[in-house]
């Protein structure tokens, strides 16, 4: 099955493997840091790509998924509406800056 950048929840790293989860319920893993996937979704997906934000040094999420941001309890939920749902822990810095981007995004 060939997966669709819209089918990209999250893309998580540990070191020099990147593991992509996609909507409906299966992940990839990837022999790529997680900077050299950033680079790629900027080079490949000119309009889409502004959906993916980087969240600390180990996650990129699609912003499309983004369900709940809990500061106190370092906690992101990604859903998309139906039947997926993830719960990531993020740092509180890096949660922060992410409510303030999307805040800021929705002043426009």
């Amino acid at each position: 099955m060939r997966a669709a950048s819209g089918d990209i929840v999250f893309i998580s790293s540990d070191g020099n493997y990147s593991s992509f989860v996609f909507t409906y319920g299966e992940s990839r893993v990837v022999t790529m840091q997680l900077g050299q996937v950033e680079r790629l979704l900027a080079e490949q997906l000119t309009h889409n790509g502004a959906d993916f934000i980087r969240i600390g040094k180990s996650l990129i999420i699609n912003r499309n998924f983004i369900s709940y941001i809990n500061l106190p309890k370092q906690q992101l939920v990604l859903s998309d509406g139906h039947s997926t749902s993830h719960s990531l822990t993020a740092s509180k810095e890096a949660l922060k800056q992410l409510k303030e981007l999307i805040e800021k995004g929705l002043n426009k």
